[in-house]
Order: structure tokens, then sequence, then C-alpha cells
């Protein structure tokens, strides 16, 4: 941001709804008839009656001002080349997961992994989302993709010790490779070096271990060491598949959740990828463990991620659940698309499907768990809420929007209503990034062509990296038959 840039008040008036934080409260408020002022990159009222100076003045009438969300778990560099492929993909005979059968064949190449990264960090800008944790692959040059959208990224490069494959559908082998763990590794910690020291001063840092089924304990132990020398959160994948969790009381004879505590790695700088297959989960039967006591007593976090599992059949059990028990649950976008809203959604519809009953996720847990429950994973008070001192990262939603009417609730007719439609402009670290509904910082038409093309050249080629060979049409069927 230029000097300029720092120095611009830019004063948006008259707001019809702010969605500010009362520290006093601990608690996002409304308040109307309200201006949203900032300096560059930070805000310097939040409330009523400003008349202070302003280099730039946004008429607010008729729009609600909210702090920018926070998505905690995101695959953006492949999950965009698996629309049309995976929505309806399971297997059957590997607890319903699509993770080892089908997407290891349907996987991209990384040289289209910035193409697919501007498409689903579009999504995510769209949906009103300004911060974001990338867990990728390392590659190059991967901080100046991320930092050209203007949105603010956390990079978390991914490695592992074993990689996954199926030789027949319905068992999982681990191919163990250390030499090339402690090569990816470093790899890793090259990128959390490019990324903090990034000059865009919007991207940060974390570590991701990929699966606690695919690192070794040294591997991990080594990440935690890094991590808490660095100041960066380490997040890892566990309790994610029932694959995973037959595996890991297999070797061990402990759940995942219980090996990470044996291991010393539970704990209030740990995120947990999914965390859903508990002891306690009704699809397990191992009550000999007690894994959501040590969720809660460890101040482990947990990423939750509905759509990807909803899909298959899966879910947390449930929401409010962990959060009430005080665990601290944020909101990803693990698949495809990379639409917050709609996660924020089902997020609690799922929980009141799990539990039974309308008051398993709230409204209000569900909006704190998008943006000051993913602040906090972050170890961050600046994001994720609208607060004098608090970074600039906001949207603006059209209250005029049919589906934003009757306007008595905002946020009820944004997230069961309206969704992404609604949300007109975006700003990040003080800069628009969208006005009007429309990009300022991503071709996304370019970027869609690439990886349109990037997934033909995938699907022409799957038969070769299937166990049994087979092509696409058998893999993953059309929803009808087409016919000349």
């Amino acid at each position: 941001m230029s000097d300029t840039n720092q120095a611009r008040i830019t004063h948006i008036q008259n707001l019809a709804t702010l969605v500010a934080w009362d520290a006093e409260l601990g608690s996002h408020v409304y308040i109307e008839n309200a201006d949203l002022v900032m300096r560059g990159n930070t805000v310097i009222h939040a409330g009523t009656g400003y008349s202070g100076p302003a280099d730039v003045v946004v008429a607010g009438s008729g729009l609600m001002a909210m702090p920018g969300l926070v998505n905690i778990h995101t695959h953006p560099s492949s999950e965009p080349g698996n629309r049309g492929l995976l929505e309806e993909l399971g297997s059957d005979k590997l607890g319903q997961s699509s993770l080892y059968e089908y997407m290891p064949v349907f996987r991209m190449g990384i040289e289209t992994a910035q193409y697919a990264n501007q498409v689903a960090v579009a999504e995510m800008l769209l949906s009103g989302v300004t911060t974001y944790v990338d867990m990728s692959l390392p590659r190059p040059g991967w901080a100046d993709v991320v930092a050209a959208t203007g949105i603010r990224g956390v990079l978390g490069p991914m490695f592992r010790s074993a990689a996954w494959r199926t030789p027949d559908g319905h068992s999982v082998e681990y191919a163990w490779d250390e030499a090339a763990a402690v090569k990816s590794f470093e790899a890793a910690l090259a990128v959390v070096d490019s990324a903090v020291n990034h000059p865009s001063g919007r991207l940060g840092a974390m570590l991701c271990p990929s699966q606690v089924d695919t690192c070794s304990s040294e591997l991990l132990k080594q990440a935690q060491a890094a991590a808490r020398r660095l100041g960066i959160p380490m997040q890892i994948h566990a309790a994610q598949s029932v694959v995973e969790f037959s595996e890991m009381t297999r070797r061990h004879g402990r759940t995942p959740i219980e090996w990470l505590d044996d291991q010393e790695l539970l704990d209030g700088d740990l995120i947990i990828g999914h965390g859903i297959f508990l002891n306690d989960h009704r699809t397990l039967y191992w009550p000999h463990a007690d894994d959501f006591g040590l969720l809660q007593r460890s101040g482990a976090h947990v990423a939750h991620c509905p759509t990807v599992f909803a899909r298959r059949g899966i879910a947390l059990s449930f929401l409010g659940r962990y959060l009430r028990a005080g665990i601290n649950v944020g909101i990803g976008t693990d698949t495809f698309p990379h639409n917050m809203l709609d996660e924020m959604r089902l997020a609690c519809y799922v929980a009141r499907l799990q539990a039974g009953h309308f008051r398993a996720a709230s409204t209000e847990e569900v909006f704190n768990a998008a943006t000051v429950n993913g602040a906090r994973m972050l170890g961050r008070e600046d994001i994720g809420r609208i607060t004098v001192g608090g970074k600039a990262d906001f949207s603006l939603v059209d209250l005029s929007h049919p589906y934003m009417r009757p306007g008595r609730e905002p946020l009820r007719s944004l997230i069961y209503s309206a969704g992404d439609r609604a949300i007109r402009d975006v700003y990040v670290d003080g800069e628009q990034v969208v006005q009007n509904g429309k990009l300022l910082t991503i071709d996304l038409e370019e970027a869609m062509q690439q990886v349109e093309r990037a997934q033909a050249q995938t699907i022409a080629t799957v038969s070769q990296r299937d166990y049994a060979g087979r092509g696409i049409d058998a893999m993953s069927p059309r929803v009808f038959p087409c016919r000349a």
C-alpha cells in the first residue's frame, strides 16, 4: 500500500446497519444509521455520528457493513478442477469417502494450481471472505499469486511421510518415504518465509502436515517445534474418515485424537481439520476413549467444513455441542464451490439434523465461527470483526436485494436466503477488491478457461491412474446419458 493510500481517509456514510464489535459484550452488535471510517487499512471509527475529515465519501444508505469472513480450511489449488466429477462419488467399501479411490485419480497437475487458486479466491471474495487459509502443496511463486488477488492469505504448505493408494477399492496402502518428507518439509518452511516476509503485508502462514495417518511422529514433532519457533499455528487433517480411524487404531490401539495427545501435539496451537470421527461418533464403536473430552481440555481448535462431508452422508456430531463445550470451531470451504455463505447455512442445517432439534446451531454461533473464531485460530484480534484499530476488512451487503427483504433481520436474510447474491462490495486491508458484485483483481474468465483445459486433460487419462483401469464415464457417469 502506498503512503498516499495509508493516509487516505474513506468515510462510508449513513449505513443502514453496521455489524460492529462490542468489546465489553465480547460480541458483534448491530448499529443502525452508522458510519464506518478507515484511514488506509485501519478502521478509525465504527458507530454513529462521525464528523471528522474524509478524502473519499461513500454513500452507505441501504447497505449493511459486516466483518470480512475468515475461511479457515481450503484446498484452492486443486478443488476447482473437481467440479462436475466428485459431487456424487464416494467409496462404499472405504467409509463412503472419496479420498482414496477418486481424488488422487482426478487431481490436476501443479502447473494449473495458480489458475485454480484464482478461481477459488474469486468465489471466496464474492461471498464475503477476506482472509483464508490455503492448504496446498508448496510451489514456486505461490505467495505472489495469492497476493495479487488482493485477499488476506495464510499459506499452509502441506507435507507428509507417506502417500496412500487403494489397490482394489476396499483397502488402503501407505508408501512411506521419510527422505521425501524431509525435502517436502524444507520446501514448506521456504513457503512460510516467502509469506511472512511478502511485501504486500497481507500474507501469513501456518504449517500443515497433511494427515494424521500419513505423518510420522518425528515429522509432526519437527513441525510443531518449527511452528512454535516461528510463532505460527499448525493444522492437520484428523478424525476425517472411517479408514483413518481404523488405521490409527490398528497401528496404535489409539484413536487419532488419542494418538495426537500421546505425542503431546494436541494443544491450543493445533487446528484439527474436520474432527468428525471421534470415538463416540455413531458410525464407530470405540467406547473406551474420550476424544471429545481430550479436545475440550486441550484447547485444540476444529475446522468445520460441512459441504464436502454432507455430499457423502457424513456429518459432525454436532456443531453446537462442540461450541458449547468450549471447543473453538471455525468454518472452512474444503471443497468447491468456495462459497462461505453457503457453507455457513449448511453448517446450521446439518447440526440441526444431526441433533434432531432446531437449537443445535444458532445463526450467532455460525457467524462467530466464520469470523472471530477463525481469527482466534490465527492468533489475531484485528480481523473477523469491525472495531477501531482493526484491519479494514469488510463487505457491504445490498439490503435492497429482493432476497434480503423484508429486512428485519439482515444476517438471517443473508445466510438463509440471499447468500452471495447480496454481497455488493468487498474491501481487504482498506482496498476495494469487489465493486458492485464484480471482481477488480482477478481475470476469472482466463483462470476458468485454464482450469477447464486442465480438467479435460486429466479426465482423458484417468484410466492410467485408476487401479481398475476405468475411464471417466465409468468412474464419474453423467447424470443422464448423451444422445445424438
